[in-house]
């Protein structure tokens, strides 16, 4: 899996107390506010461009006012032009509250806001011990974060169904590897070369950032609050934060000079960027000697297995491999929470498939799904993106294959049963610049929460590139096999690079050129082939160098052999979904974050809508006035519930029934069992807070159908005596 891609974060100003919960926005504000959408783009530039002509009529109608009284014209005429203005002024405010509003995503009138929303949603997850700052009494480390028992359960029951969704329906390998990796394993992955993010120091402190982050913060900064930029800059400004990913060292250097950026804390000058290498280096073993990294990702554990899972599996394709576990990326400035740590959770899956047939059995059960897309095409014309259906997208070409199709659609639905609003999860096309060479086609799974968009899922066909990879690091070829009915006579392209000649020629750039050449389809070959026949010498652009490079004669030999042959020998593809688990849990954590009054109104309570399938308790048990037959009562549901095996929590303190509901409410609790007598209970509904009653003997059958997804509450509220909650509620 690659390098999740920086996440864009938008800030406006706080204020703490939200007057509507933030969810009651979630389709008509963020929907239209958030998403850059071509008329949003054409509305922020030509409200740049109107504010530029509204400020210079102001400035010329001031200095008519000031010529009118330098020349003590009559008090008419004077007055005339300072009502013009003044109606000049309110045009100029009136333009500068909407510019404001659609560069930050709030309306100028508006109580609500993101960074708002956000500490309230952290606030209440870090009180109810969701997750905290690890080490807090020692005032903590950036980028490390403990669950807490909420949190946990909320993380297992995710995995759990992430198991249930991806693992078993798949018939999928599960594995599990050692975190701590060899060097020579990451080696060859590319990882200890090129696993890397620019650094800048503040030159007088020694403090680090990342070099793209400060360009982006600046460009964020001025695009959100400097409302005098032409539209000129500020096109320029949001290209440079498109094409940030495709500067150099140099050139990421150069714009920090031309904008005068400085190190945030201290406005110390910052050095020139270097790079630096993400891993946690260790050694393995007392001497030293070997070298070993806490690994960045789980998915070369499962390469490196690949031969024995392939024999495992009956030596047959397609298969699928998955693994969850820690992955270590030592972040250079961690920030924005669980987004961007140094110690995470990764779902990983590696589908091995054949190169030649990427098509799926099961396509046509996603194939009808309807959902945000944002092809490459629409990103790069400044469109939005829009609900396009699968299948159709796959027939199209937007999508490479039915397997990485089928993928998109399986995460669409795993993300969505979690309780990712639909509306704010889009399936973005990588662009040119952000594919590696070797990938055919990659999409990420993005959630909208507070911080902006979030790569949440990796959705990528790698070819064929980590087994070869590791086949030639490891010299054991890692390689599936189709055996014919029949031999065949085949003809086969053989090209061999001449290392001794590429070597004198290109040196310490030799493998990446023989590299290229290997790839080398047959229609490329036969051309360079006849190329090199012809004029001797041949022009030939490599990938990985990113230039052309001159190629001889004498440096390949590129021919073809008919051979009889018995089977197939190749290198499967792998189709890899990559799941960043803290991230869907943090997103989660906000889509499903509101804030409703209580019955008095006096107060905001806040609420968790977790869906039962991951809320971290399924329901409580509350008798409701301390008594002893009510308690003995609940002890015997209690005992139903955890035979059922369901997580509840049973609450016999005197407090009033209502504070009881907030405070589960708060917890995430779905329902709520209340014993008011010793024959029949209650059943409450967190959202609606609809009651039912149930003879107690039903408790925990009814809990069950309803907790497992069995039954919807719907279902459970048609078929059962309604009870009012206006005694109970407060």
């Amino acid at each position: 899996m690659r390098v999740f891609s920086t996440l864009i974060s938008s800030s406006s100003s706080i204020g703490y107390h939200l007057k509507k919960s933030y969810s009651h926005f979630h389709k008509a504000r963020l929907s239209s506010l958030i998403r850059l959408s071509p008329s949003m783009a054409t509305s922020e530039d030509s409200l740049r461009r109107a504010l530029a002509e509204k400020l210079s009529a102001v400035e010329a109608q001031g200095n008519a006012v000031r010529a009118l009284k330098a020349a003590k014209a009559v008090k008419a005429e004077i007055d005339a032009a300072i009502e013009s203005l003044n109606s000049l002024k309110l045009e100029k405010t009136s333009i500068e509250k909407q510019l404001q509003a659609t560069v930050t995503g709030n309306g100028p009138d508006s109580s609500f806001n993101r960074e708002a929303f956000r500490q309230a949603a952290v606030n209440t997850l870090e009180r109810r011990l969701f997750y905290i700052p690890s080490f807090k009494i020692y005032r903590g480390v950036a980028g490390l974060y403990d669950y807490g028992p909420p949190g946990c359960a909320v993380k297992s029951n995710v995995l759990a169904f992430w198991r249930q969704h991806f693992v078993l329906e798949e018939n999928m390998l599960e594995v599990d590897c050692p975190c701590v990796t060899p060097e020579i394993v990451l080696k060859a992955s590319g990882h200890v070369d090129k696993f890397t993010d620019l650094m800048v120091k503040d030159e007088k402190t020694g403090t680090c950032y990342r070099a793209d982050h400060l360009i982006k913060d600046f460009c964020n900064e001025k695009l959100q609050k400097d409302l005098t930029l032409t539209s000129e800059k500020a096109a320029e400004l949001k290209h440079v934060m498109a094409v940030l990913d495709d500067l150099s060292t140099e050139e990421l250097g150069a714009k920090i000079k031309e904008y005068g950026i400085t190190a945030p804390d201290t406005k110390n000058p910052l050095s020139d960027p270097y790079p630096f290498n993400l891993m946690f280096q260790t050694s393995i073993g007392p001497s030293g000697v070997n070298t070993g990294y806490m690994r960045p990702e789980t998915a070369q554990g499962i390469f490196v297995n690949f031969k024995d899972l392939y024999y495992y599996n009956g030596n047959k394709l397609p298969f699928a491999a998955a693994q969850i576990g820690q992955a270590f990326r030592n972040e250079i400035s961690p920030r924005q929470g669980l987004l961007r740590v140094r110690e995470f959770t990764l779902a990983e899956i590696e589908h091995f498939v054949d190169p030649e047939d990427k098509s799926h059995p099961k396509f046509s059960e996603v194939a009808d799904l309807e959902f945000l897309m944002f092809p490459r095409e629409e990103q790069m014309s400044g469109q939005s993106a829009k609900k396009l259906q699968l299948g159709e997208a796959v027939s199209k070409g937007t999508v490479n294959n039915q397997t990485l199709g089928y993928f998109i659609g399986r995460v669409y639905l795993f993300l969505t049963s979690l309780g990712i609003d639909e509306n704010r999860l889009r399936f973005r096309q990588h662009l040119a610049n952000e594919m590696a060479h070797y990938a055919a086609d990659c999409w990420d799974a993005e959630i909208e929460c507070s911080y902006g968009w979030i790569e949440c899922v990796g959705i990528a066909d790698r070819s064929a590139y980590d087994l070869l990879a590791h086949s030639e690091k490891s010299s054991v070829p890692l390689v599936a096999h189709e055996k014919f009915a029949e031999p065949k006579e085949v003809e086969k392209l053989i090209i061999a690079p001449v290392k001794k000649e590429l070597g004198l020629a290109f040196k310490g750039n030799q493998k990446m050129v023989v590299e290229a050449l290997e790839a080398m389809n047959e229609k490329e070959a036969m051309e360079m082939k006849a190329t090199l026949e012809t004029k001797g010498e041949a022009e030939f652009y490599v990938c990985t160098l990113q230039k052309n490079v001159s190629i001889k004669k004498s440096m390949v030999a590129i021919s073809k052999e008919k051979r009889k042959e018995h089977q197939r020998v190749f290198t499967p593809s792998v189709i890899e979904p990559s799941f960043g688990i803290g991230r869907i849990i943090y997103c989660l954590f906000e889509h499903s974050f509101y804030m409703r009054p209580s019955k008095a109104g006096d107060e905001q309570l806040n609420v968790f809508r977790f869906p039962p399938i991951v809320a971290p308790i399924k329901c409580t048990v509350f008798p409701l006035v301390q008594n002893q037959q009510y308690e003995e009562v609940a002890k015997v549901i209690s005992k139903s519930l955890t035979a059922a095996g369901i997580s509840h929590k049973i609450d016999i303190t005197g407090t009033s029934i209502g504070k009881r509901y907030a405070r589960t409410d708060e917890l995430g609790v779905p329902f709520a069992i209340t014993v008011d007598s010793t024959s029949s209970v209650t059943i409450r509904e967190r959202d609606s807070k609809d009651q039912i009653r149930v003879n107690v003997e039903e408790a925990a059958t009814v809990m069950k159908s309803v907790s497992d997804g069995q039954r919807s509450w719907e279902d459970v509220w048609s078929n059962f005596p309604h009870h009012s909650s206006a005694s109970t509620e407060d």
